[in-house]
Order: C-alpha cells, then structure tokens, then sequence
C-alpha cells in the first residue's frame, strides 16, 4: 500500500503550532510591545534598507487638463534612485481653498489608469465605473492621489524574459533576493508620494485617508502601519489572518513578508496604526480573504486599540458580496470620520 504523500501537511503542522513571538498579549507592557513591533515590522519589510536608497523626489509635471467638474494633474516623481512612480491627482473644482487628501490604490488590475476611468481594454470597461478609485473621491469632495504601485500597470516588468504569470511576481521575487519586499517597496512609494503634496497648494494634507480593494487594500493597510501622517486607512477585501488567507491559498508573492508569521499576525500590526482609525471592509462571500478570517482580524484589532484607549476607532464593514469593492459602502464609511 502506497503512503499517502501531501507535501503541504509540515507547513500546516508548524501554522498550527505556531505562536508568534510579538502576538498581542494584553498582559504585555502596551507602548513596549507597540516599538518592538514596529522595529520588525520595518525590519522584515525591508523599509530599512530601501529607505537607505533614499533621493530627492525629482518631481514632474507631465500634464495639467481641466475636464468634467475637476483637475486632472499627471505627475512623476522618484521615490528612490531608479524608481520613478506616476500619479494622478485629481482636484475638485467645487469650492474653495485646499481640499483633504484621499490615496487610492488598485489591485490587481490592468493599472491606476482604472482609477481615473480610463479602460485599456475589454476588461477594464468591464470593471468601469466601479474601478474608478480617483473619480469617485474627487465626486466626494477630495483630493484624490492615484499611484502606480510596483509590479503593475505602467510598473510591469518591460523585458519579455522577466514576464511571467501575474506581472508582480518577477519584481516581488527579486526584491526578496535583495532582502527587501515589494510590499515594503510600495509602501514607500505612498509615503514618498505624500512627501510630493507640498508641490501642490490646494491639497490639504492635515487630515489623510489611504484605500483600496485587494493588493490595493493591502497597500492601504501596510501602508498607515508605517506612515503616520495616514489619519484613516480603509482597507477592502483585505485584512484577514495570514493563517487564514495567504498561508491557506495561493496568492501572489507580493503578499509574502518572509519571517512574518513567526513574529505576527497581520492583526497584531493593527497597533502600528492605532489609535489612528481603521476601517476593515469585508466581503461575506470573499474566497481568497475569508470572512472567518477578516472577522479573526476585526476582533484581534479591537482589542489592540481598546488597549491603545481609542476602541471607537476601529470598525468593520461587511458586504453582501465577495472579492468586491464597493464604492458606496466605502465612501459612505469614510466620509462619516473624514469631511472633505
């Protein structure tokens, strides 16, 4: 009789065993654990490293058009030698003075292109108008800053050999090599990215909410864990337990922190935000970020920031829907912590 062979089965065991070492653990000096955290965060991320590539920001206007009810600015800037990141700023022409500023990001898409309505193909079309990140933010009264992330869109790889599958593995694989990831590497965009407001008068930067759906939510999220200038971070389909979701199914490599089960929960680094505020949208039907895992985050989350002394700060929105965004959900959740 043939042994049955399952060559997932060591990794379950060791999840199943696993306590990670800088798990919340209410007992635990708060402000303590909180900087221990942090230091690992930016440490297995590889923000450290990548923030030692630093170079001024080198910003550049590309195009400045007004059309339909808004400014649309088209920008470049260098987050660090050799990554030069578009953007798109979109401004109301509503109103007067600077408006706050809304940072969305796509998944997995064709590229940021989406965010401001512009389908590339069938499949955008497909996607349009609810991919539309930018424009539903400016429509809400914002200053709406859509960014390339690393690995997609205009940032996929441009050398045939280097393109395989998902357009992010190659550049994922290789930021690994070089003891970064590239999750770490586009959290440091948006950062950069934020640094590049202050080249533009009407945006108001007092007061930031970052968003957006799947590896765009994860950005949101990775991204208010490092920055804290982020007032509000609105994560869709997105914030779930590691043990849950991506040690469960396959995703893309540019979810994968190396190290990072061994040390956290992807719940626990909810302390990185808090007490700054948290939204968690969830979809009830999401196959590849479950609900019984995104609730498991929630629930970890609100400890974490009742500790923090700010319980009130962190909510959970959950849809009727699966790997979903939507729009209204989301615009309605930010608009009642943030006014535009």
């Amino acid at each position: 009789m043939k042994r049955f062979i399952d060559v997932d089965n060591v990794h379950e065991i060791l999840a199943e065993e696993n306590s990670p070492v800088l798990g919340f653990d209410e007992k635990n000096d708060y402000s303590k654990w909180r900087e221990k955290e942090k230091n690992k965060f930016i440490e297995l991320t590889g923000l450290d490293k990548i923030a030692k590539n630093a170079c001024p920001l080198n910003v550049l206007i590309e195009e400045s058009v007004v059309t339909d009810g808004y400014k649309k600015i088209r920008f470049s800037f260098e987050s660090e030698r050799g990554a030069f990141v578009p953007c798109y700023l979109l401004l109301p022409n509503e109103g007067v003075g600077k408006h706050k500023l809304a940072v969305v990001l796509q998944g997995h898409t064709s590229g940021f292109h989406n965010s401001i309505g512009i389908a590339k193909s069938d499949k955008d079309a497909e996607g349009l108008p609810r991919n539309a990140f930018a424009l539903q933010a400016v429509k809400n009264g914002f200053a709406a800053l859509a960014i390339e992330q690393r690995g997609l869109g205009e940032r996929s790889p441009i050398k045939p050999r280097r393109i395989w599958g998902d357009s992010c593995t190659f550049p994922a694989m290789n930021a690994l090599l070089l003891g970064r990831t590239i999750i770490g590497e586009r959290v440091w965009d948006i950062s950069r990215a934020i640094d590049c407001m202050s080249e533009f008068e009407n945006v108001d930067t007092s007061e930031i909410v970052v968003t957006g759906n799947s590896g765009g939510g994860t950005a949101s999220f990775y991204a208010a864990c490092y920055d804290e200038r982020i007032t509000l971070s609105v994560p869709s389909c997105s914030f779930c337990e590691y043990k849950d979701s991506i040690m469960f199914m396959y995703h893309c490599p540019c979810n994968i922190i190396p190290h990072a089960y061994e040390w956290f929960e992807m719940s626990d680094l909810a302390c990185l935000i808090a007490p700054r505020k948290l939204i968690s949208v969830a979809g009830r039907y999401d196959a590849i970020f479950p609900i019984e895992g995104t609730t498991k985050s929630y629930e970890k989350a609100k400890k974490i920031y009742r500790a923090a002394g700010k319980e009130e700060n962190v909510k959970i929105v959950v849809t009727d829907k699966d790997h979903f965004w939507c729009e209204d959900l989301v615009w309605n959740a930010i608009k009642g912590e943030i006014k535009a």
